[in-house]
């Protein structure tokens, strides 16, 4: 059900965490490339989406905690290489973040096909 809010609690597969809301998604596949910290990860993003996804650092950092809460993501220490390190927080996906990912990757190519199809019959 599109737009319901839903709890932790009550999520059994990774279907119930779908679909995920674009923000979440979008920090999950630049976690896919491995642990980051929130400002590389709010790069990644804009980069990945070829700057049409712009994330400031409110929309950044409530949204990992939502996703940390979740059991998606999870924060670990960092390996600091520069002073300044030492007060970033870094992330990355759990198994559980990586699966969902996945599924809603999936879910998504399946509606472009769809997508394509309807308005581009016979070319795809």
């Amino acid at each position: 059900m599109v737009g319901r809010r839903r709890t932790t609690k009550s999520r059994d597969s990774t279907e119930d965490f779908l679909p995920l809301p674009i923000a979440q998604f979008h920090i999950l596949v630049a976690l896919t490339g491995g642990q980051q910290h929130g400002y590389a990860i709010m790069g990644d993003v804009e980069e990945l989406s070829r700057g049409t996804v712009r994330m400031g650092p409110g929309t950044l950092y409530g949204t990992l905690k939502r996703l940390v809460d979740d059991g998606l993501v999870e924060e670990v220490d960092g390996q600091p290489h520069h002073p300044e390190d030492e007060r970033r927080r870094y992330y990355r996906l759990t198994g559980l973040g990586r699966q969902v990912c996945t599924a809603e990757a999936d879910r998504l190519a399946r509606l472009v096909r769809v997508a394509k199809n309807n308005l581009r019959p016979g070319l795809v």
